[in-house]
Formats: C-alpha cells, sequence, structure tokens
C-alpha cells in the first residue's frame, strides 16, 4: 500500500452521506449516515477517532488498521472503535449501511480529566465484532436529533458527546481508575443564575459547556449535578422551558405559531407541534382555540 492520506471519508466513499451533522455546527461529535455499495477505501489516516455503528444488512468487511489485518463477518448493530491516527484500509463484499461517530482527540482528553483525573488515556482498537447497545442508543438518538431539531440540537448532542466518552473512557480505553464522585449541588445564587441564562437565550443554541461555564464546573459535574437537581437533563429542561415560554405567547395572541415557534427557539413548526403536544397534550393550535374560549 501507498503511504496513508489524511481522510475526509465522505470525499474518500462513492456516495455523500444520507444524512450528516455538518449543518449543525456540533462542536464536540460528529455524525454521518452512509449507504455505500461494495467499495475499496484507500488506505488513510483519521484525525479523530471513529465510533462505526452498522445499521443494515450483513456483510464480510475486510480491514487493516494500524497493521492489523483482519476479515469478519458485520450484521446489524454491530460496532468498531477506530482510534485517531491508525492507518485504515477497507473493503466490504455488500451494499452497507452504517453510522459514523467522529470524536476529536483532544475533546476525549478533557473528558478524561474531568471525570477520572487523567487526560492520557487511550482508545483501544476494536476491530471484530463488538455489540454494545448503550452507543447504538446514542447512535440512533443523534440521528434522530438531526432529523427533528436540525439546527438546534446542540445541547442535546453535546449531552450525548459526553456521555458517549465517558462510556467509550470506561470500558474500551486504557483506563483503570476509577470516576471522580460528584458531590454537593447548587446554590440557590447558583441555580438562578442558570434559570436566567436559559431564560433569556430560549431563542439560541445552548451548549452544554456554556451552562457549565456560569457556575464553573466541567460539563460532566454540571450534567450530574443538574439532573439530582432536577431529575431531567438539561436537554429536556430546556424543552420546557420553550414551551412554557411558547404557551404564554400563544394566550398572548400577537405573535403567528410559526413566529412563536422561531421566537422560542424551535428549528421548525413541526419541532415546535410535536414536543408541545408531547408535553402539554394538544396542538398549539388547539391550545390557542381552548384559550379563546376562556
Amino acid at each position: 500500500m501507498s503511504d496513508p492520506t489524511p481522510s475526509n471519508l465522505p470525499l474518500i466513499l462513492p456516495r455523500s452521506p444520507i444524512l450528516a451533522s455538518d449543518g449543525a455546527n456540533w462542536k464536540n461529535i460528529q455524525f454521518a449516515y452512509f449507504r455505500e455499495p461494495p467499495c475499496d477505501v484507500p488506505e488513510h489516516v483519521s484525525s479523530q477517532h471513529v465510533i462505526c455503528l452498522n445499521v443494515g444488512k450483513p456483510v464480510q468487511l475486510e480491514q487493516a488498521v494500524g497493521g492489523r489485518y483482519e476479515k469478519v463477518g458485520s450484521g446489524f448493530g454491530d460496532l468498531k472503535i477506530y482510534p485517531a491516527y491508525l492507518s485504515q484500509w477497507f473493503h466490504w463484499n455488500k451494499e452497507a449501511e452504517f453510522f459514523n461517530l467522529l470524536l476529536a482527540p483532544s475533546f476525549l482528553a478533557t473528558v478524561g480529566y474531568e471525570v477520572f483525573g487523567s487526560d492520557r488515556l487511550e482508545l483501544i482498537p476494536h476491530l471484530a465484532t463488538l455489540f454494545d447497545p448503550l452507543i447504538g442508543q446514542i447512535g440512533f438518538a443523534l440521528k434522530t436529533s438531526l432529523e427533528i431539531d436540525g439546527r438546534n440540537s446542540h445541547l442535546y448532542a453535546d449531552s450525548l458527546a459526553h456521555a458517549l466518552v465517558v462510556h467509550l473512557l470506561s470500558r474500551y480505553s486504557s483506563n483503570s481508575r476509577q470516576r471522580k464522585t460528584v458531590t454537593g449541588s447548587f446554590t440557590q445564587q447558583q441555580w438562578q443564575q442558570i434559570v436566567d441564562f436559559i431564560e433569556a437565550n430560549l431563542d439560541r443554541n445552548i451548549s452544554l459547556t456554556q451552562l457549565a461555564e456560569i457556575v464553573r464546573l466541567s460539563p460532566y459535574h454540571f450534567a450530574h449535578l443538574f439532573k439530582k437537581s432536577t431529575h431531567i437533563s438539561p436537554h429536556q429542561y430546556l424543552i420546557r422551558c420553550r414551551i412554557e415560554r411558547a404557551k404564554q405567547l400563544i394566550v398572548m395572541g400577537n405573535l403567528s405559531l410559526a413566529a412563536i415557534a422561531q421566537t422560542v427557539g424551535f428549528a421548525s413548526q413541526g419541532h415546535f407541534t410535536y414536543h408541545f403536544k408531547r408535553l402539554v397534550g394538544v396542538t398549539p393550535k388547539v391550545f390557542w382555540q381552548l384559550s379563546q374560549e376562556r
């Protein structure tokens, strides 16, 4: 084989992704959903860690990763872990359908230090068949988030990225350390700062990192304290705040439903209607009609 070239995988593969996170501008994770014909993927090097999840029919996969050759079967739900900076070559014999989840080494180092007290933890390659339901759930959750939320999915994607990395470092790395214990709770002042920030930025793509910085905590520590305090995730809390603000605007009657959806931070009116009915029990239109009868 020739010297491996830096990877821009969508350019190497015959077909472009069916769905990708490029337009969503996620900070800590990238997602791409591929459906590719039988092909040879030229030798290349990825600057990011790649988690590859088979979401299609079984295929026979040949791969050479970091000088190690494997020929394995891969069925629905099987995943592979390819650490960054290893030379990679692939061939498959049938149409392959898969998700790629990409993580920057610097992000793993940051989370490793925050959670385990070390920024030198290394992912271990997993080239043979591996099944991990949690990683599968995260992959499909990212796909659904892109399909429904699109550009307004930063907080959810950020939370999933942190959960994925903690799981990877716990189970598939050189790590032998225990997680740092999360103790304490938000002070009343801290909680008010968090609420004020969320309420003032409902129309923006808030990230987990932004929320954590308000109270000077790591995203990992913040997410755990938030769940401990509210029994829901920051993303779920943000959605509820958006719906509560939307209810107020609907009753006021000065804006169209489409304008309200945009004002409170939903990517589309369809996305707004989906969450409104899920949390309130009726659609925004029915809620408006009921408010006029009072």
